[in-house]
């Protein structure tokens, strides 16, 4: 393998969006993927306004392109329900605004962003190859070490997951806390019956679950996600075992049990770690930088991390622009990429991280749910912020929130 300035490790959304948006300015740059595409990637597979606004930040083409992936459906909706069993409809977007979230499975999803990076002449792709190690060679670039030789690079991008081997090898901040991990499990089914007509996605807060949820997503072809996620520190506490958990909720809660009663599993239970972005990490050194979950920019509330994976690839992507002429990566210089994630991020992150506590006071969170329910004013504002969530989300302050629910 040959000499690349700039090297990518991991093929997912962070990755692509990081390489097109080089690509744009003629800036050469390998990707390095473990995996061959089509791969599975175990998710939620739902995705927000904001990602899809964020494909046409990195070109209209690509969200126009992303249009004609078949595997997805439009979804204008969500039922959220309490640990008493309040549902809580909320219509977030109509038919009628030209826009949509959607879910789509993330064997799709991830491919078509991959396939689409791939078709430039000035991105190379090295599939099936596993980094082995990385470390600095007497010029100060990186060595990267893989199952298919050894690649020399300028700046190495990891964008390799919550396991990332970049992080691994280079940073010193990636102890696994578990009060800021949370663990989850998917599986597929077919045949679950009782979604709404407009593909609502469905989260439920079963005193079992908190602190976290029990999903349902709509899936096209009359298929369902469904998963269960929780924070680590609890599963340990209270030695809960997520599989039985799932299985016994779905086949006993009344409000569950009829619609799964002729339902069949697609797959075995496929488990999963997030680490959640509630804390400020180092995620850039000399040479490397980090980007989604491998930079730990899982929001603490959802567990939704496709967006600021996009983000900070897109943030990757212009800090590289702008050093690359004077060719200093140096750990220095790649503070300021640190510092505009956050700047961007953290805001939204810290609130998220806020409102997650909620989920550990059942009554708390069944007296907000029912408030919002009750409140017109209420589903108005989440529907305005809702049109753009990441600027709404950053500008309002947590302030705003409380005086929402109380007033």
């Amino acid at each position: 393998m040959t000499h690349s300035k700039i090297v990518i490790v991991g093929g997912g959304p962070a990755g692509c969006a990081c390489a097109l948006l080089l690509a744009e300015k003629k800036i050469p740059v390998t990707i390095i993927e473990k995996a061959i595409f089509p791969r599975d990637k175990i998710c939620g597979d739902a995705l927000s306004l904001d990602v899809i606004n964020q494909l046409g930040m990195i070109s209209p083409d690509l969200a126009a392109q992303f249009q004609h992936i078949s595997n997805k459906i439009s979804i204008y909706g969500g039922r959220i329900i309490s640990p008493t069993g309040h549902l809580w409809e909320v219509p977030i977007l109509t038919k009628n605004q030209h826009k949509n979230a959607y879910v789509c499975p993330r064997l799709d999803f991830d491919n078509f962003l991959f396939q689409y990076t791939k078709g430039h002449p000035t991105v190379e792709v090295v599939e099936n190859c596993r980094v082995q190690s990385l470390d600095y060679d007497a010029d100060k670039r990186v060595n990267i070490v893989t199952s298919k030789g050894v690649m020399k690079a300028d700046l190495v991008i990891g964008a390799d997951g919550a396991q990332s081997t970049v992080a691994r090898h280079f940073s010193s901040d990636r102890n696994m806390d578990k009060k800021r991990t949370s663990a989850a499990l998917r599986r597929y089914y077919e045949q679950v019956t009782g979604f709404h007509e407009e593909n609502y996605i469905e989260l439920y807060f079963f005193r079992k679950t908190i602190p976290g949820y029990l999903w349902v997503f709509p899936l096209a072809d009359q298929k369902a996600n469904v998963g269960i996620g929780m924070l680590s520190s609890f599963i340990s506490k209270k030695k809960i075992n997520l599989k039985e958990t799932l299985d016994e909720l779905i086949s006993t809660h009344p409000m569950l049990k009829a619609r799964f009663a002729h339902a069949r599993a697609l797959e075995s239970v496929k488990g999963f770690n997030l680490p959640l972005a509630s804390r400020k990490r180092k995620i850039s050194g000399d040479r490397y930088l980090l980007l989604g979950d491998a930079a730990s920019l899982i929001d603490p509330l959802s567990g939704e991390g496709i967006g600021n994976a996009i983000r900070s690839g897109r943030v990757a992507a212009m800090h590289i622009i702008q050093h690359l002429g004077q060719g200093d990566f140096s750990a220095k210089t790649n503070q300021l990429y640190d510092a505009e994630i956050y700047r961007r991020m953290w805001k939204e992150l810290q609130f998220s991280a806020r409102l997650q506590r909620i989920l550990r006071y059942p009554r708390l969170l069944d007296f907000v749910i029912k408030k919002a329910k009750a409140s017109p004013r209420i589903q108005q504002t989440l529907r305005n912020i809702m049109d753009d969530i990441h600027q709404q989300k950053q500008r309002l302050h947590p302030k705003f929130y409380w005086e929402l629910l109380t007033k």
